[in-house]
C-alpha cells in the first residue's frame, strides 16, 4: 500500500472513533494488534481489549472528536497529529480508577505512531497528556502560577 492510503486508514480510525462506528474501528485493527495508550501506561492485547477501551473513551465523551492535523508515512508507519477535544458526561474509566462525569470540555493534541502490515493495525502508539486533560476536566489540580478563565477575567 502506498503512503498516502496507509494514512488514509489511520485518518479513518480517527473518524469511525469520533461517529462512534466501531465496526469501522474494528476494521483496520489486526487481530492480536498491540496498542500502547502512553498517557494512561497501558498496552493492550488483541482488537477486542482495543475496541472495549475505545468504547469506554466515548461512553465519557459521547460528543468527543479527533481532528487529524498533520499525518506523516514512512514505510509501513504512520504518525497522525490529532486534537481530541470533548465534554466529559459520563464515567470515564481509567487504569487508575473512575472519575465521575464533570460536564466540562477539554482539548488536546496528541500524537499516534501507527505501524501496519499490508493493510492491518498490528501496532498503535497513543501519546496525549493525561494530566492536562485531566486539568481541564477539574479531575487535577491546575499547576501553580496558571490563572483560571476567571481569574484572568477583567474585574468590573
Amino acid at each position: 500500500m502506498s503512503g498516502e492510503d496507509l494514512i488514509s486508514l489511520a485518518s479513518e480510525n480517527v473518524e469511525a472513533w469520533t461517529v462512534g462506528d466501531w465496526d469501522r474501528v474494528r476494521a483496520p485493527l489486526a487481530p492480536d494488534v498491540v496498542y500502547n495508550e502512553v498517557g494512561t501506561q497501558r498496552t493492550l492485547h488483541g482488537a477486542d481489549e482495543v475496541v472495549e477501551v475505545y468504547k469506554d473513551w466515548k461512553r465519557a465523551i459521547p460528543d468527543g472528536k479527533g481532528r487529524v492535523v498533520s499525518a506523516l508515512a514512512s514505510g509501513n508507519t504512520v504518525v497522525l497529529e490529532v486534537i481530541w477535544s470533548g465534554t466529559q458526561t459520563g464515567l470515564l474509566r481509567g487504569p487508575g480508577g473512575d472519575i465521575p462525569p464533570s460536564g466540562k470540555s477539554f482539548s488536546l493534541p496528541a500524537a499516534q505512531v501507527i505501524t501496519f502490515k499490508d493493510d492491518k493495525v498490528v501496532e498503535c502508539h497513543h501519546y496525549f497528556d493525561l494530566l492536562t486533560m485531566l486539568q481541564q476536566i477539574g479531575a487535577a489540580p491546575e499547576p501553580a502560577g496558571v490563572e483560571t478563565e476567571e481569574e484572568a477575567a477583567p474585574r468590573i
